[in-house]
């Protein structure tokens, strides 16, 4: 009969001894994914629709820049990638007219619509680039043009009353014309894309890779991936910017074995089993542009237009113009340097 008294007092000491338990801070609930077939019908998958309605009033721009030597086939290979006459062929280019004597900067702008997506093309071309006996500092104007498309975009936008649309004459891309000859990038290849490559989203380009056997291609492409590694040469797309697993292992694939990338264009068009194809007439066949046994020249535009255009835009705002821009507003103490003409402008809108 004493048992259940005794039992209550030792349980009673216990809890004296143990301390209470320390209550958990309290930790904000996690959202819980809700099925919008259970709750009815909301509409929040609209919001892609939405997007893709405004940016098809607004329309896309892209500026792609090509430089090489002549003869290269610059001109063509843009106007094979578009296949429309995009490049200066088009634009009354005189093809007696003698080689500049500095590199000069030629920019065409076309408007090319497909499937009801419009988009303002501008082609930056270079002649005269490494066509001189001394090529000394000749990316030097080109280098000079594309920081200019960085000041000008700067300069609208630290403008008191901006544009809505502030116009992208910015290079998104540059592509760059190696010669195939076969053995190794010349000085002035590497000193260009040195000097290049932080300013700019390059991508080589192995010209005129019908004039190489396919063992000779492959070991070319080997060397020129070597001798821009040794170099410390960055090309696009670039390792740091790779967002997630999945660019990366994409991205890989195309760094290490498309890259450069071999190719061979033409506007001109001919008839293969039935069939009205892009090449290049030759005394043992037509080699096909598009054909990817032939060359290589689908997996750029693949790379260029249809995977990477708009990661090559936000390369181009979120890196180049970016580092562009710390630096331009560090130099100036927060704000470019104000010239007569924006002393007034300032004026009149205060």
């Amino acid at each position: 009969p004493h048992a259940g008294p005794v039992e209550t007092k030792n349980e009673a000491a216990m809890s004296e001894l143990v301390p209470e338990p320390r209550q958990k801070p309290v930790v904000p609930m996690k959202p819980i994914g809700i099925n919008a077939n259970l709750l009815g019908y909301i509409g929040i998958d609209t919001i892609i629709e939405q997007m893709r309605k405004k940016t098809m009033k607004t329309g896309f721009d892209f500026n792609i820049m090509v430089v090489g030597q002549s003869g290269l086939g610059k001109s063509t290979l843009v106007n094979t990638l578009f296949k429309s006459q995009v490049s200066r062929k088009s634009s009354g280019w005189n093809r007696e007219e003698k080689i500049p004597k500095t590199v000069e900067i030629k920019a065409i702008g076309h408007v090319i619509e497909e499937g009801g997506v419009k988009m303002k093309l501008t082609v930056i071309d270079t002649p005269g680039f490494g066509d001189q006996i001394n090529n000394e500092n000749c990316w030097e104007p080109i280098e000079k043009y594309i920081n200019e498309q960085y000041e000008k975009f700067l300069k609208e936008e630290v403008n008191i009353a901006r544009k809505k649309r502030i116009p992208d004459t910015r290079v998104h891309c540059c592509l760059y014309f190696i010669s195939p000859t076969g053995h190794s990038l010349r000085p002035l290849d590497l000193e260009f894309m040195k000097h290049l490559s932080k300013v700019v989203n390059i991508i080589p380009v192995i010209a005129k890779a019908d004039t190489m056997t396919l063992e000779e291609k492959t070991e070319f492409k080997q060397r020129v991936r070597k001798e821009l590694e040794v170099n410390g040469i960055e090309f696009y797309p670039q390792k740091e910017f790779d967002e997630d697993l999945e660019d990366k292992t994409e991205n890989d694939k195309i760094r290490q074995e498309s890259m450069p990338f071999a190719v061979v264009g033409s506007d001109k068009e001919y008839q293969v089993n039935g069939k009205r194809v892009l090449g290049r007439k030759t005394p043992w066949g037509i080699i096909e542009v598009e054909n990817l046994t032939h060359c290589e020249f689908a997996l750029l535009r693949d790379f260029v237009i249809r995977t990477h255009l708009q990661d090559l835009k936000e390369v181009t705002h979120n890196i180049h113009y970016e580092t562009y821009r710390a630096k331009r507003l560090n130099d100036n103490g927060g704000l470019p340097p104000m010239t007569v003409e924006t002393e007034e402008n300032h004026e009149s809108n205060l």
